[in-house]
């Protein structure tokens, strides 16, 4: 379930929040009536959950060789237990989220807001489940607080300001019977992330379709929302309509 973390920096109540997906993945958590959260490892910047260039520098400075080694090493594995669910903030539609976030033009964006997400989460009772914006900062000459072992996960590069990124973190360790005789932080290679069980009716306040898909594509969505029960408004994207003259 969703718990309150200081560390956490998070939205008001009603700040609008946006989830581009391409429609394979939109029907799996319908399927599921699940949202995946990806291993942070396995996300496409390869600074996810490091640290910047300063915080090796005072390492360098301050900390014993072995001890250094040791600090990155168990951070590198840490990586492969965090499990993330990203989201854009924004009170409207983003043309650019849409040129990122989806394979083919053929997607859907889930509009929500922070307190439906948070809400959204109480049939997921096994963990916690932390929610706060991502902070944006130079990793060259900034450095991450080390008050809270979920800190490097909220910090990007400036590079990436455009994503606006509110995500909501899993910490997930591997079942007891899958890490005798390994380390503590093992997690099986081919576990990629997690499927967490979310409430898709307190989630969804509605679902636009991408822009550029045809009319039967609309139809599609509307007849695949209706079987799943889901009885949410289907709107076309903003992008698509025609100028008024």
């Amino acid at each position: 379930m969703y718990q309150k973390n200081p560390e956490f920096e998070e939205p008001a109540a009603d700040t609008i929040i946006w989830r581009y997906v391409d429609f394979t993945k939109f029907i799996s958590y319908l399927e599921k009536n699940a949202l995946f959260f990806v291993r942070s490892d396995q996300l496409s910047d390869k600074y996810e959950g490091k640290f910047t260039e300063a915080d090796v520098i005072l390492w360098e400075d301050k900390l014993q060789p072995k001890t250094k080694l040791s600090q990155i090493e168990i951070y590198d594995r840490f990586r492969k237990i965090v499990n993330i669910s990203s989201w854009h903030l924004n009170e409207n539609e983003s043309a650019a989220m849409w040129e990122i976030c989806l394979q083919s033009n053929e997607g859907v964006a889930i509009k929500s807001t922070f307190k439906r997400l948070k809400d959204s989460f109480h049939l997921h009772k096994e963990d916690d489940i932390f929610i706060g914006k991502v902070k944006y900062i130079d990793y060259t000459r900034d450095t991450i607080p080390k008050v809270n072992i979920f800190n490097p996960f909220l910090y990007k590069r400036k590079a990436y300001e455009h994503e606006r990124e509110l995500r909501a973190v899993i910490l997930k360790f591997a079942p007891q019977d899958e890490t005798m005789g390994k380390h503590i932080l093992y997690v099986d290679p081919k576990w990629f992330g997690i499927h967490v069980t979310t409430d898709l009716n307190i989630l969804i306040d509605k679902i636009v379709v991408s822009p550029t898909v045809p009319d039967w594509f609309i139809d599609l969505v509307r007849s695949i929302v209706k079987k799943y029960a889901l009885n949410k408004k289907i709107e076309q994207s903003e992008l698509s309509k025609e100028p008024p003259h």
